[in-house]
């Protein structure tokens, strides 16, 4: 059995009971970072064996995993933010998986995920919207920008504190997104969490002179707000 465990994003308390009894169930912790792993499991005093599998894992550690899986033992995947399979190796890890035992019971185990945590307190309407992960660092990086105003939808996308207020910028600059209201929310969860709101020139202004740490979500309303609420 694999459980598929979502840990909180940043406040510990977010993590739920039943994913701390699928930890105490499981054999052992697949973990993206085992460090930040380690903390979640002391928190909650669960003492676990814990291996790291992350996007720079090889091949064998893969099959390792699918050989433990294939002797009956019960793992735990988690990630170390978030929903494992949402822009983590997550997902490439259960496609291998399944593909060596399709028969293998794999149970989500849902929770925090940041993407739709910042969306609930947008205002925006999101009965459709469209996720868009992390753009691009540098190839097609432009072209991302670009494509989103070829959506009506609600957009959702991530940002790291290193390229956010250059991603604002790009979206203030396109003709048809830059008028748009969106929120960029930082920190969410956690003691400083910011949620800012504005059009993307409002928002630089407002972001402009913040000592910037941790990733951003950047959630833009859709092309006629009144119009996608209506239908």
């Amino acid at each position: 059995m694999l459980y598929v465990i979502a840990t909180p994003v940043g406040n510990l308390d977010d993590f739920s009971v039943r994913a701390v009894s699928a930890l105490q169930a499981a054999d052992l912790v697949l973990a993206e970072d085992t460090r930040v792993t380690r903390v979640l499991l002391e928190h909650y005093n669960i003492k676990k064996d814990i291996i790291s599998y992350h996007q720079h894992s090889k091949l064998k550690k893969i099959e390792r995993i699918i050989e433990l899986l294939a002797d009956g033992k019960k793992l735990a995947l988690v990630s170390d933010a978030g929903t494992p399979g949402i822009n983590d190796p997550g997902s490439f890890l259960i496609s291998q998986i399944l593909e060596a035992l399709p028969n293998l019971r794999i149970v989500p185990i849902p929770g925090p995920n940041a993407a739709i945590t910042a969306l609930s307190v947008s205002g925006f309407p999101a009965s459709r919207f469209i996720y868009l992960g992390f753009p691009p660092h540098k190839k097609g990086r432009q072209t991302f920008f670009k494509s989103l105003a070829d959506h009506k939808e609600t957009l959702v996308f991530y940002e790291s504190k290193h390229r956010i207020l250059k991603a604002l910028a790009a979206l203030k600059d396109i003709a048809k997104i830059g008028e748009r209201p969106i929120i960029v929310a930082r920190e969410l969860t956690k003691q400083f969490e910011t949620i800012y709101r504005g059009t993307a020139e409002e928002v630089i202004q407002q972001l402009h002179d913040k000592h910037l740490l941790g990733e951003f979500v950047v959630v833009i309303a859709p092309k006629d707000r009144k119009q996608h609420e209506e239908e």
